[in-house]
C-alpha cells in the first residue's frame, strides 16, 4: 500500500512538472516557468523579458500583475507579530512583550510554526477565491526586534523587551519557525524590523535624525538584527523611518550596504516601512525630489517600497518615481534589476511559480486556522508569560474561598487581550470568564469600579458600587492597566499620561489608582492583575496590595491563564523583559538614544522591579555551579553547569538566567544576560542545567565600537534573576587571558 502511494505521488509530481514545462514551451520557451531550472536562472530569464514600467510596477508592496508574462499580482504586506493579523480569524497569542516573558525560545519557535501554518492556509483560501489583497500574502513584516530602550515608547509592546541578547534569541526562534526548514521553499518569509536604531517617539519618527554612538550601535541596537540574519536567516528586513547619524535608514549606506549586505552577508530583500521613502524627500529633506529619493533608496539597497503616492503624484502610478528616476538619469535600470532579482527570488522560494504539489507548505487546510491544538498552544504561551511581582501569601487562592469580587472594565474586555497588530480569534476568554470557570464553587461578583477604559455604558456611581461589593467579598481581584488603544503606533491620542501613541509618564492612570485605594480601604485582601504592554510604575500597589500579577496583553486564552495562575493550577514562571522603574524621573529624556542610565545593563538607580524578575509559588535553590575552566584564553568558548532544585511540594517552571559581569573597562555594562533556560521541575526534583557561552557571549563593545573579548576577571552568575538582587543564584569566577577583536 505504501509503495502504491509513493508511486502515485511520483506520477502526480511528474505530471505537474510536465504540464508546467509544456506551459513554458507554449510561452516561447520561458525558462522562468520551468521548476526544474535553478532559481537564479529562472529569475534572470524573467527579468530580461520585462519592460521598464513592468519592472517598476514590482518595486512596491502592491506589485501589479503582468498577464503577458503570467506573473500574478501580489501584495507584499502581511503582519504576524503574535498570530496572523488583520486577515480575519486566526489564533491570537500573547503580545510579543509577554511572549518574551516566557524566556522559552523553543516555545516561540513552536508558536511561529503554527502562525506560518495558518498563514499558508489563509493565503490558499484567498488565492482560490481569486484574491491577492493586502494581508493575504506570504511575506510577513514580523518580528519587531527593536530594543525597548524607554518604557514611554508605545510600540514597545511589539518587541521582546530591553535586552539585545534575549531579543536576538526570541527573534531567531520566531524567524526559523515561521520560515520553515525546507532547503528550497519557505513556509512564509519573516521580516526583521525596523532596521535600525528605532524606538520612538512616534510623533517625530518621520523626520528625526537619531544621533547614536558607535558603541551603542554595536552594543545595543544592532546585535538582535545580526542574530536574525546570521542565525535566523531571515528572508527580509524592513528599514526604518528615522535617520541614523544623518542618513535616512532606507537610504543608509552604513546600514544597508556596509552592515547588512557587507558584514552580515544578507542576500534577502529589504522592504521600506510605509512611506519611509516618501520621508527621504518630504520628512528628512535628504533628497530634492521623490524620484531622487526613490533612486537613493534603491542604490542603497532597498528593494520594495510600501507607499501610496496619490497625494504626491496625481494621476500617476504609485511606482512612477522609479520610472522618473531612470529617465532623469538618477538610477540605472540595472539597479532596478538587482532589486527585482531579490524580490522574484523570494517569490519563487515561496513556490509561487511552481505547481502546488511541488511545494511542501502549499494546500494547507482551512481547519488549521485557530484549531483546538493551536488554541491549546495559545493557552500555554499565556500561562508561561505570567509574571508574579508580589505575593504576601494570598496566592494561590484556596478552595475555601467562597466570595470573589472581580473589579475593573478590563476584566470584562476581550479587546485588551489582543494587543496590537492582531488577528481575530474564533473565541476569547476574558479574565472574568476565566475566573468564573476556574472557581465554580465560589460566588463570583463583578463590578466595573470605574468608567475609565470601559467599553460598556454605565449607570450610577461605579466606584461606590465596587466598594460596597468589596465589603461583602472574601478577596478582591482588581484588573487594571492600559490598552493598545492608548499605547501604540502613531495614534491620535492625547489624554493625561499618553500622547500620539507614546506615554508621558509611567504611572497607573489616576482613575485606576483611586479605584485601588478605595478597594484597599475596605480591609479586604487586594490582588492586582496588570494588563499592559509596557512597564508601569505601580508604586502604591507594591506597597499596599496583597499580590500583583503581570499578565500583559495575553492573547485569546489570557483569561484562562490568569485564572489558573490565581488558583495555582499554573505556577507562574515568567520573568520581566523590561525594567519597571519607579517613575519617569529616573530616566533620561525620551529623545536621547544614548544608553547611559537606560535598561538594567546601564541603569544605576534602584528599580521598582528589575529585568529578569519574577516570583514563584515554589522555593527554588541553586548549587554546585561549575565552569568548564576557571581560566580561559580569549576567543575560546565556556560551559557553565549548575544544579537547580525545587525545594517544595509544588511542581514549578524555573527560568535559569545566566549573567556575565565584566572587568571594569570603558564601555562594559554593569552586567549582561548571556544565556537562559526554562526548565520544569517536579516537587523535590533537582535538574542539572548546562549552558554554553560562545566567544561573542563573553565579549563587550569598547567606546570605539569594536567588539572585544578582554583580559581580566569576570563574574558568572546563574540564578532566578540578576546578581545584586534578591533573586537566588550561584556565582563563579572566571579569568580570561589575552584579548581578541571579534567581527561585526
Amino acid at each position: 500500500m505504501k509503495t502504491r502511494t509513493r508511486t502515485t505521488l511520483r506520477l502526480t509530481l511528474f505530471l505537474a512538472v510536465f504540464l508546467v514545462r509544456a506551459a513554458a514551451q507554449a510561452a516561447g520557451g520561458a525558462v522562468y516557468l520551468d521548476p526544474s531550472q535553478p532559481i537564479d536562472v529562472r529569475v534572470d530569464d524573467l527579468i530580461r523579458r520585462m519592460t521598464l514600467e513592468q519592472k517598476a510596477s514590482q518595486l512596491i508592496n502592491q506589485a501589479r500583475a503582468i498577464p503577458e508574462l503570467q506573473v500574478p499580482a501580489y501584495d507584499w504586506w502581511s503582519e504576524a507579530l503574535h498570530g496572523v493579523a488583520r486577515a480575519g480569524r486566526a489564533t491570537v497569542f500573547p503580545e510579543p512583550i509577554g511572549l518574551a516573558a516566557t524566556f522559552d525560545d523553543p516555545l516561540i519557535h513552536e508558536m511561529a510554526v503554527v502562525i506560518g501554518t495558518e498563514a499558508r492556509a489563509k493565503h490558499d483560501q484567498a488565492v482560490k477565491a481569486g484574491r491577492r489583497d493586502i494581508y493575504e500574502g506570504l511575506d510577513f513584516w514580523s518580528p519587531n526586534i527593536n530594543i525597548f530602550r524607554d518604557p514611554r515608547w508605545g510600540r514597545g509592546q511589539e518587541t521582546y523587551g530591553e535586552d539585545p541578547f534575549l531579543t536576538g534569541r526570541m527573534g531567531v526562534a520566531f524567524i526559523r519557525g515561521l520560515q520553515g526548514e525546507d532547503p528550497k521553499y519557505f513556509r512564509v518569509i519573516a521580516t526583521a524590523k525596523h532596521f535600525a536604531v528605532h524606538s520612538g517617539p512616534e510623533t517625530t519618527r518621520h523626520s528625526v535624525d537619531v544621533q547614536v554612538s558607535k558603541h551603542d550601535e554595536e552594543d545595543t541596537y544592532l546585535p538582535a538584527f545580526r542574530a536574525a540574519i546570521s542565525e535566523g536567516k531571515a528572508g527580509s528586513v524592513m528599514c526604518a523611518y528615522n535617520r541614523v547619524n544623518g542618513q535616512p535608514a532606507c537610504a543608509s549606506t552604513f546600514l544597508l550596504q556596509d552592515t547588512l549586505r557587507g558584514a552580515w552577508k544578507f542576500t534577502g530583500y529589504v522592504v521600506s516601512d510605509c512611506d519611509a521613502v516618501v520621508d527621504i524627500y518630504r520628512g528628512h529633506h535628504f533628497a530634492k525630489s521623490q524620484a531622487e529619493a526613490a533612486a537613493d533608496a534603491i542604490k542603497a539597497g532597498m528593494d520594495n517600497e510600501c507607499a501610496d503616492y496619490i497625494t504626491i503624484v496625481k494621476d500617476a502610478h504609485d511606482y512612477q518615481p522609479f520610472i522618473d528616476a531612470v529617465k532623469q538619469g538618477l538610477l540605472a535600470e540595472a539597479d532596478i534589476d538587482v532589486a527585482l532579482k531579490r524580490l522574484f527570488t523570494a517569490r519563487m522560494r515561496l513556490g509561487m511559480f511552481d505547481p502546488p504539489k511541488m511545494v511542501p507548505y502549499a494546500n494547507m487546510p482551512e481547519s488549521e486556522i485557530d484549531s483546538e491544538p493551536h488554541r491549546a498552544l495559545a493557552l500555554r504561551t499565556a500561562q508561561e508569560s505570567m509574571v508574579l511581582l508580589k505575593n504576601d501569601g494570598v496566592l494561590p487562592f484556596t478552595a475555601s474561598l467562597k466570595k470573589i469580587l472581580v473589579v475593573g472594565p478590563l476584566a470584562d474586555s476581550a479587546e485588551v487581550l489582543y494587543g496590537n497588530y492582531n488577528g481575530t480569534p474564533s473565541h476569547a476568554v476574558t479574565v472574568l470568564e476565566g475566573i468564573r470557570k476556574q472557581f465554580p464553587g465560589a460566588q463570583i461578583t463583578y463590578q466595573p469600579g470605574t468608567s475609565f477604559l470601559s467599553e460598556k455604558p454605565m449607570t450610577g456611581d461605579p466606584l461606590v458600587e465596587a466598594v460596597s461589593a468589596a465589603r461583602q467579598a472574601d478577596v478582591v481581584v482588581a484588573v487594571v492597566g492600559i490598552t493598545s488603544k492608548l499605547e501604540g503606533e502613531e495614534m491620535k491620542v492625547d489624554v493625561p499620561g499618553f500622547k500620539g501613541g507614546d506615554r508621558t509618564n509611567l504611572n497607573l492612570p489616576t482613575e485606576e489608582e483611586a479605584l485601588l485605594g478605595a478597594l484597599k480601604g475596605t480591609g479586604k485582601p487586594l490582588v492586582v492583575v496588570l494588563m499592559n504592554g509596557s512597564a508601569l510604575a505601580v508604586n502604591w500597589a507594591n506597597d499596599h496590595a496583597s499580590a500583583i500579577l503581570e499578565a500583559w496583553y495575553s492573547g485569546e486564552e489570557g483569561g484562562t491563564a490568569i485564572a489558573q495562575t490565581l488558583a495555582g493550577a499554573n505556577n507562574p514562571g515568567g520573568r520581566l523583559t523590561v525594567t519597571f522603574y519607579k517613575g519617569v524621573e529616573q530616566l533620561p529624556e525620551f529623545e536621547d538614544y544614548a544608553m547611559k542610565n537606560r535598561t538594567y545593563r546601564y541603569f544605576t538607580g534602584e528599580p521598582l522591579y528589575p529585568f529578569g524578575y519574577g516570583l514563584s509559588y515554589s522555593k527554588i535553590e541553586y548549587s554546585n555551579i561549575k565552569l568548564s575552566s576557571p581560566e580561559l584564553e580569549a576567543g575560546n568558548p565556556l560551559t557553565v553547569e549548575v544544579d537547580v532544585k525545587n525545594a517544595s511540594t509544588r511542581a514549578a517552571d524555573e527560568v535559569v538566567e545566566l549573567y556575565v559581569s565584566f572587568p571594569k573597562l570603558p564601555g562594559t555594562p554593569l552586567r549582561a544576560l548571556r544565556g537562559f533556560d526554562r526548565v520544569h521541575l517536579d516537587a523535590g526534583e533537582v535538574r542539572h542545567v548546562k549552558l554554553a557561552l560562545q566567544p561573542r557571549d563573553l565579549s563587550y563593545v569598547n567606546e570605539a565600537g569594536d567588539r572585544m573579548v578582554a583580559a581580566g576577571d569576570y563574574l558568572i552568575t546563574a540564578g532566578g534573576g540578576q546578581p545584586g538582587t534578591a533573586a537566588v543564584h550561584a556565582d563563579a569566577r572566571l579569568s580570561i587571558h589575552g584579548e581578541q577583536k571579534l567581527p561585526e
